[in-house]
């Protein structure tokens, strides 16, 4: 993902949750079908992005992102919320709906 592109879709004033996750991460991967249902559910209320900590480095660092899965909601540029670890799609939804 170019850089470019991160900073103008979290720039922009649709909610956007990213999931900062790694290839070689369990729980990452126990996300990704969690992060599916999210989508199919919440629809345009939010957009889901997916960034490589090990490919983007210094967007991970500039977040302080220190374990994966770390999951970041912006709006307008704006972190409205920050956590990490896996968790249930009820729960990430119930945080995501509360922040928005």
């Amino acid at each position: 993902m170019a850089k470019k592109n991160f900073w103008n879709i979290i720039n922009e004033d649709k909610p956007t949750l990213v999931d900062f996750y790694a290839t070689w991460c369990g729980p990452c991967k126990v996300m990704h079908p969690v992060l599916k249902e999210l989508s199919k559910e919440m629809g345009d209320e939010v957009r889901i992005l997916k960034v490589d900590v090990d490919k983007n480095q210094k967007v991970a660092a500039k977040f302080k992102v220190r374990g994966v899965p770390t999951f970041v909601l912006f709006k307008g540029g704006k972190i409205l919320w920050q956590q990490s670890g896996a968790m249930s799609k009820h729960q990430l939804k119930s945080k995501v709906k509360s922040s928005i």
